[in-house]
């Protein structure tokens, strides 16, 4: 027997360049236990109730540093309306986590704190990185793959991505990977003058239907204000 999940795939592009799988590791080890969780209270004939956020506490010099971290993101992605935002009012959550995790090593290390939130027909991840990277100037790189995008005042980019499905052997032989289902991108600049630094939030459908880019920005337009910090870089 397996137990699969699709994760968002980072290709090799400047974003995907700036987030590497190992600062990934942290926040799908949450993620995994708090889906199996979630099936073993289920399976134990418990009323299904929505996902609470697991995992993701905040790290050395995350408040120092007025960093949002992992359980903040999860806090802010799980809001009790996600599932009408998407479109799909009757579900309700079936994991919820948040992550911690960076790149890079040493000095160089740069904060890269996600959350992740699943439902049977989408799932959402939001994660954010501290480093000088612009979305402005990404976003030139890769002009011909990305849509430039409004969203809340700041100069926001679309584009597409694909998720990579991860297979687990339950009889702990090695781990499989194939191609996952079609996923949408939003990246959105910490600050309004987008001094670097970005909020990442993707969408992707269990069936392999390509999301919505209309509910995809509708998620961001509730979602990225309830994250601490973002009306303090309002003018940063």
């Amino acid at each position: 027997m397996a137990d699969s999940n699709d994760v968002p795939e980072k290709g090799m592009n400047p974003w995907g360049q700036a987030i590497s799988a190992v600062a990934l590791v942290g926040a799908l080890a949450v993620g995994f236990w708090a889906i199996s969780k979630n099936q073993t209270d289920t399976g134990a004939g418990a009323e299904a109730k929505p996902a609470v956020c697991s995992g993701g506490e905040a790290e050395k010099g995350d408040k120092a540093a007025g960093r949002a971290y992992g359980a903040q993101l999860c806090t802010a992605l799980n809001r009790s309306d996600l599932a009408e935002l998407l479109g799909t009012p009757g579900e309700t959550a079936k994991s919820a986590s948040g992550g911690g995790g960076s790149i890079g090593t040493g000095s160089s290390k740069i904060p890269h704190p996600s959350s992740r939130v699943e439902f049977d027909t989408y799932t959402v991840t939001l994660s954010a990185t501290y480093n000088k990277l612009t979305v402005a100037t990404t976003a030139e790189l890769l002009a011909d793959e990305v849509q430039p995008q409004k969203v809340l005042g700041r100069n926001a980019a679309l584009y597409s991505d694909r998720t990579i499905s991860i297979g687990f052997r339950l009889d702990g032989s090695d781990a499989t990977s194939a191609p996952g289902v079609p996923a949408r991108v939003l990246v959105v600049p910490l600050h309004d003058k987008d001094s670097g630094g970005f909020y990442e939030l993707t969408l992707w459908r269990s069936d392999g239907g390509v999301p919505d880019d209309t509910t995809l920005l509708q998620v961001a337009e509730r979602v990225l204000p309830t994250i601490p910090g973002w009306k303090d870089r309002a003018r940063a």
